[in-house]
């Protein structure tokens, strides 16, 4: 269910206070879903054997190189979970020690409060995508090209902006930048989820109706559907960023071959896409995992490139 809110609108402290503790209360009483730090088996590579990816919900790059990186490890003798939360839950739960790790943190400026926040209980493992961007799309016959324009167009556009999480940085950024310094805020701004964005997407380009969105590069929806970037003059969305692997305290000694294989990963714009199409736009009941080896069987050397410390 779709909640609207503008921006003036703030969600309460405690009732998010209060889902953050429950989360991590159920992560951290459950054995399955809890930091492999628990564990003393290790594989011959040195690394402990039981690993959890903490995904963020509705980013899908970051699924799709957990997935990735599940299925891969997995044949390497791993035990893999993954587990999707928001990304504020999932920061604190890698600070808390319930997740190993996360390959989706953007900086200097999506996730710089949750750097701000856990960065000294982390560890930055390295880069892996350096032309990351957030972004207000819209639909490519809309009639304005800029984010200067959007207010006087803003009927046009049925007088709202579709937005995503409530704890993703894009939201964040799209209140407190793009819509002041915009003059936006008699907007409807709509937070929802990833999903129900791009259903409303889908349905409005399909429609010939006109829609505007926040969204971000790398995106398979740039494939999929007939939409367009509106220039932002002012900045407010930030330059390109870079997305980062982080793992919680410790991680490099706890996997120490793992460790040097994710500091030498990256993946440029061809493989990004050709990942998250073959995961998302496959069909909808398409299992991530076997998504993630049907394209590592087009991807032959992908394994080899990682092991060895190469590029991917």
């Amino acid at each position: 269910m779709q909640h609207t809110m503008r921006k003036r609108h703030r969600i309460a402290a405690l009732g998010a206070a209060a889902g953050l503790a429950l989360t991590l209360a159920a992560c951290s009483s459950d054995d399955d879903t809890t930091g492999s730090s628990s564990s003393g088996d290790r594989l011959d590579n040195g690394d402990l054997k039981t690993l959890s990816i903490g995904i963020h919900s509705g980013w899908d790059e970051g699924i799709a190189v957990s997935h990735l990186f599940k299925v891969v490890l997995e044949d390497q003798g791993y035990t893999v979970k993954t587990d999707e939360a928001e990304a504020g839950l999932v920061f604190a739960g890698l600070a808390g020690g319930d997740y190993d790790v996360n390959f989706d943190m953007w900086l200097p400026n999506t996730h710089a409060d949750y750097d701000k926040q856990y960065g000294d209980e982390l560890e930055k493992l390295g880069d892996w995508y350096d032309d990351a961007k957030l972004t207000i799309a819209v639909n490519k016959d809309a009639p304005i090209d800029s984010l200067d324009d959007l207010a006087a167009h803003a009927d046009d556009f049925g007088n709202r902006i579709v937005g995503i999480e409530s704890g993703a940085g894009l939201t964040r950024i799209t209140q407190d930048a793009v819509i002041p310094q915009y003059g936006l805020d008699d907007m409807d701004f709509l937070i929802s989820s990833t999903p129900a964005m791009l259903a409303e997407l889908k349905g409005a380009t399909a429609s010939g109706k006109n829609i505007a969105v926040t969204l971000w590069r790398p995106h398979w929806a740039y494939d999929e559907y007939p939409i367009k970037d509106l220039a932002d003059p002012k900045g407010a969305l930030g330059d390109a960023e870079k997305i980062y692997s982080v793992g919680r305290d410790g991680f490099s000694t706890d996997y120490p071959t793992l460790s040097s294989w994710i500091k030498g990963f990256s993946l440029d714009d061809d493989q990004l896409f050709s990942l998250e199409n073959t995961m998302f736009n496959a069909g909808d009941d398409t299992d991530p995992d076997d998504a993630a080896r049907a394209w590592l069987k087009d991807n032959p050397t992908f394994v080899d490139d990682l092991e060895s410390g190469s590029d991917a």
